[in-house]
């Protein structure tokens, strides 16, 4: 898999993932110089080439003058993200049918700044981590866990199971500022135009809004959760 631009290929190196080669622009300097001193550091090959070079190896059209080479996008366990939840109890954002790679990319970037313990995608009818992905992810995309699943709903079941709190972001429930989202949190972000499938709101303990307040009836659903994320984090930080 190719990791296009420069802050996704130097979090890339920083994740300490296995990358088989860099490829960067002739006469690196600035970003482009500390990702070549990185890449030396973990003693990954560097090789040189010109811009167009670069831009025939491209699959975005971003690079920034830097693509690196790495094996396939390694997916999580759904087990593996509830294990990872610490001492103030576990974070985990649902996509229910994200489709948009770019949102699929904020959600992922979000997840990771949020401290979220992970992502979890259905294995149809979402956008995979792809490259596009992860170079809109901003690299976040190689510090985050992700579970493909085969079912969003039985993730639901199994996190209700093992101590969650699972609630859908909608523009009908509760509003969110209102809500207790201290301990074992899941937020389930529906698709760009379904939103959360009827079985899978059905199933979660609850559904929780943002208040909309101009004359636009929604928000895009990476805006939409980087905003519910946040409210995770201020009544976990008791701010």
């Amino acid at each position: 898999m190719k990791t296009e631009g420069r802050n996704a290929v130097l979090e890339l190196l920083k994740s300490g993932k296995p990358v088989e080669k860099i490829v960067m622009e002739k006469g690196a300097q600035g970003s482009l110089g500390r990702i070549f001193a990185e890449a030396r550091k973990a003693g990954v090959r560097v090789q040189f080439a010109d811009t167009k070079a670069l831009d025939r190896m491209s699959s975005t059209g971003h690079h920034q003058g830097v693509i690196a080479f790495a094996a396939e996008y390694e997916y999580c366990d759904l087990e593996d993200i509830i294990e990872a939840k610490g001492a103030n109890g576990g974070f985990v954002i649902l996509c229910d049918g994200i489709e948009d790679v770019h949102n699929l990319g904020s959600i992922i970037r979000v997840a990771e700044c949020a401290g979220a313990d992970g992502v979890v995608i259905p294995s149809v009818k979402s956008a995979s981590v792809t490259e596009a992905v992860i170079r809109i992810s901003a690299g976040a995309a190689n510090h985050v866990k992700v579970a493909k699943v085969p079912s969003v709903n039985a993730a639901v079941d199994k996190l209700k199971n093992s101590g969650y709190w699972l609630y859908a972001l909608e523009a009908d429930g509760q509003s969110i500022y209102s809500a207790d989202l201290s301990g074992n949190i899941g937020l389930v972000i529906g698709g760009e135009d379904s939103g959360v499938k009827r079985l899978t709101r059905e199933k979660c303990d609850g559904v929780l809004s943002l208040p909309l307040l101009g004359k636009v009836n929604s928000l895009n659903a990476s805006v939409a959760l980087g905003i519910a994320a946040y409210e995770v984090v201020r009544c976990r930080l008791k701010i």
